[in-house]
Order: structure tokens, then C-alpha cells, then sequence
């Protein structure tokens, strides 16, 4: 089935590069498990597909379906979100480079930047992306070949102005690389807005059933594309095809998925807000938060994410081991509620640097339970 004349987002989840099996017409496509491929010939290859780690059917239909949804040119899929950035950095970075990266990202892609590639002689700097004059200062200061960016952010939920940010990096020639995981492409797509890569770790939203884990890119151009996909067979971090089917499967729900993440944590949000224990509210669905007027103009709702800030840490830990609907967990974006404690879990990385969390500060991935059942969780754990 062709998709060229489908342009609704639901449409694209279903069928991009989903068509039907031709030998049986099995509206599934097949799971291809095999580690190699039959030749007509010495290098007659069939379809293009040689060995697995070069090409899997499996994984090819993920990548196009992941290609499709955020409007690029190409997807690759990775064994995880940090592979699949690390093919993406090594790809387009050389010894003496420098990324400029938002001062409140995912830990561990701090960790691989600052440990894994700074001794190969890759330079970082940190800027709070929100604040464009803040970014246009650092770029001045001297050139940068990679600006980095979540938004929303993990885990204060800082919302940057992706079109604002682009044509900053634009300008003084750097590359855009934006980390959608927390909007997902249901909700935001980077790309058009000027983004040059798109980022997933597609262990959360994408494959969301916490079954899974893997990693995306989606490229807007050709070029970088093909630079990285060298990088994805010569050091082989692909995902296996059973990842890739699973995160296939859950992308074909996303977009309602999303609905009722953003719907629910909507509610969260608007009771914690209101509630005496707790000192500060993250999420930019509500209009007191700073970025909500230009998260509401580049999303199409405001995610499933909310974080908040008790009196202390103390308090803080003590609420994170109290809830029950909502599992005390790394990771996020699952159909079940979790509650993560940034400082000692999901961010421990960055402990001690600019990127820390403060100790007083819980994220809350709200799944897709009844809205009443989350919120009496969330008054029995603050009480």
C-alpha cells in the first residue's frame, strides 16, 4: 500500500511501510529474524538486503514509519536512544569540534558527550537553551558544529523556540539536533520547524508499553543521513527485529496514546498546582509556565511529563516512596504511571555539575489510567 497520498498522522502510523505481506497478504508484515540473505549470484543481493546488520526488512519498515511521522528524508534505528546518539555525534563530529548543549537534558547524554567523547577531543559547552540571547552569546563566542537541544526538557520541562533556535544555529553554521522524545512526533515535529536531526530514545513514547528498548534518528537531509548510516553498520548498534516489531506495533497507537498521556497530565498538573505541599509545578500546559505560550504554538498539546518541586529533598524522596498507582521507576512514557527521583536515578550522571536536578524535585510520567484513580494516588502520597 502506498502512503504518498496519506498525509493524517494516524494514517502514517498505521501503514508507513506496513504494507501487506505479498506471499500471504497477511496484513501484519512478517517479523524476519534471519541473520542473512540468499544471493542471485555473487552480489546479486535481493532487495538490497546482504546480512542483518546491514538491513533487516523488520527494521527497515520501522525506519520508514519513523521517517514518515517526523517528516524527514530518513530514519535509522538503534539498539538504544544513546546508540543511536552516539552514531549521530561520531558521524557528524571531528577531534576539536564542539556541541552546545541544553543545560537541562537527559544525564546520559551529558555522560557520553562530557566522558566518552571529551577524550577523543570532542569540546562541550552548556547554555539554558530557553533563553535565546543566552544561546546567540555562546555561539558568538566561538564556533560550535552541533547545537543540542530537549524540549520539552528532562526533567524541568524548559521549552525552547525550535524555529527561533535554528536559524541561531543556522546562521553561524552549526547543526540543529533536537531530542523529541518527550513530545514525540504526535506532538511535535522538529524538522519542520528547522530542525536538521531529530532525536529518540524510542524505549518511551515510540514504543510506549515499557516492553522495548531502542533508539531513532530522523535526518532532514540526505547527507547526514547517509554519513550516519555508515556509522550504524560499521559499529553495528542496530536493533534486533523483535525490537524493532515491538516498537512498529506501539507506534501505530502513538497518537491516541498521546492524547490521553497530555489529558491526564493536564489534570495532574492543574491539582498539584493547587496543592499546599507543593512548592513548584513543571509543565507547560499550564499557562503560568514560562514557556507555555510557545509550547503551545510548536505542540500540538503538552505531553504526558510532569514535574514538581516539594520543600526539600527530604520531603521530595519521601513522596517518590509513598505513591502506589504510580511506580517508583527510571524511564518513561509507558501506558502505566511512574514516579522517578531525578537526583539519585535518572540523572545521578550529572550530579555536582551545571545539568544537576535539585534534590527537591520529583518527575512524574502520567500514564493512561483513569485520571481520578491518579490524582487520589498522588493526595494519599502528598498527605
Amino acid at each position: 500500500m502506498s502512503t504518498d497520498k496519506f498525509q493524517g498522522f494516524d494514517s502514517l502510523a498505521v501503514h508507513a511501510g506496513q504494507a501487506f505481506d505479498p506471499a500471504t497478504g497477511a496484513v501484519i508484515p512478517p517479523v524476519h529474524f534471519s541473520t542473512t540473505y540468499a544471493q542471485d549470484g555473487i552480489g546479486g543481493l535481493r532487495q538490497g538486503y546482504e546480512y542483518g546488520r546491514s538491513g533487516n526488512p523488520t527494521r527497515v519498515a520501522l525506519e520508514t514509519q519513523i521517517a514518515a511521522l517526523e517528516g524527514g528524508v530518513a530514519g535509522l534505528s538503534f539498539a538504544s536512544g544513546l546508540a543511536a546518539e552516539d552514531a549521530l555525534l561520531r558521524a557528524v563530529l571531528t577531534p576539536g569540534d564542539e556541541v552546545l548543549l541544553g543545560n537541562d537534558v537527559y544525564g546520559g547524554t551529558y555522560r557520553l558527550i562530557a566522558r566518552l567523547l571529551g577524550p577523543w577531543g570532542v569540546g562541550l559547552r552548556v547554555v539554558d537553551m530557553s533563553d535565546l540571547d543566552a544561546v546567540a552569546a555562546a555561539l558568538g563566542e566561538q564556533s560550535v558544529k552541533v547545537v543540542w537541544v530537549e524540549t520539552p526538557s528532562n526533567p524541568l520541562l524548559r521549552i525552547t523556540d525550535i524555529a527561533g533556535l535554528a536559524e541561531l544555529a543556522h546562521a553561524s553554521g552549526a547543526l540543529l539536533v533536537v531530542d523529541n522524545t518527550f513530545a514525540s512526533p504526535a506532538l511535535q515535529q522538529p524538522i519542520s520547524l528547522g530542525a536538521d536531526v531529530v532525536v529518540h530514545s524510542a524505549t518511551k513514547y515510540l514504543g510506549g508499553h515499557s516492553d522495548v528498548v531502542g533508539g531513532a534518528l530522523v535526518f532532514a537531509d540526505e547527507e547526514h543521513a547517509e554519513a550516519t548510516k555508515f556509522l550504524q553498520f560499521a559499529a553495528g548498534a542496530v536493533s534486533g527485529p523483535l525490537d524493532a516489531w515491538l516498537t512498529t506495533r506501539g507506534i501505530k497507537t502513538l497518537g491516541l496514546r498521546m492524547a490521553k498521556h497530555s489529558a491526564n497530565a493536564q489534570q495532574v498538573a492543574e491539582f498539584l498546582a493547587e496543592h499546599p505541599a507543593v512548592q513548584t509545578v513543571f509543565y507547560p500546559g499550564l499557562p503560568t509556565h514560562p514557556g507555555h505560550e510557545i509550547a503551545a504554538r510548536q505542540m500540538s498539546a503538552f505531553g504526558g511529563i510532569v514535574s514538581l518541586a516539594l520543600k526539600d529533598a527530604a520531603s521530595a524522596r519521601r513522596f517518590a516512596e509513598s505513591t502506589q498507582l504510580f511506580q517508583l521507576a527510571e524511564s518513561l512514557g509507558g501506558v502505566e504511571s511512574l514516579v522517578n527521583y531525578p537526583d539519585e536515578m535518572t540523572h545521578a550522571s550529572v550530579r555536582g555539575t551545571e545539568l544537576a536536578v535539585p534534590a527537591e524535585v520529583v518527575r512524574l510520567s502520567v500514564g493512561i489510567e483513569s485520571a481520578d484513580d491518579l490524582i487520589a494516588d498522588l493526595t494519599e502520597a502528598l498527605a
